[in-house]
């Protein structure tokens, strides 16, 4: 099949079959995947230096959304795309997704008591870490759905490269 006009074309038949269950839970596995290096890479940067509560979060925020595009635009590019049409691909595979999981375990480690000013050799910093990643996990998987559902979200990226 020439995926150049694939995803351009998306059958509503497609999307439907692509916006099981399973098929979402692999794509906002890939998402968290990107997510949460970003994530564990800004929180332990900006734990290390000292960062205030807000640096730090913005750089795994920055980080998160960094990470997240790397790992779907490096796929897309070795699909032949132009540079230029893989970060479009990139941007709509991944943004809502990368979106909910930063507000989800941003916001949960922000509300754990002592989350933000645990070390990195405490247990509350790790836990709360794991904890907040977990639940960011859950809270993309049904908007993923819904995206892939409709021909968006991961199902423009899967038109590019095979998992």
């Amino acid at each position: 099949m020439d995926t150049s006009t694939h995803a351009h074309n998306v059958s509503p038949s497609h999307a439907v079959a692509g916006g099981s269950w399973s098929g979402a839970a692999r794509a906002t596995l890939h998402c968290l995947t990107g997510c949460a290096i970003g994530e564990v890479l800004g929180l332990v940067i900006g734990t290390a230096l000292g960062l205030s509560t807000g640096a730090t979060i913005v750089l795994a925020i920055v980080l998160a959304f960094a990470f997240g595009y790397a790992l779907t635009l490096t796929p897309v590019l070795r699909s032949g795309l132009a540079l230029k049409a893989a970060l479009a691909v990139t941007l709509a595979a991944d943004t809502v997704s990368i979106t909910v999981m930063e507000l989800v375990d941003n916001s949960v480690v922000l509300v754990i008591p002592g989350a933000m000013a645990a070390g990195l050799g405490d247990a509350l910093f790790w836990g709360s870490l794991a904890g907040a990643l977990f639940l960011a996990f859950w809270a993309a998987l049904p908007v993923n759905r819904w995206l892939i559902g409709r021909g968006k979200g991961h199902a423009v990226m899967h038109a590019h490269h095979a998992h």
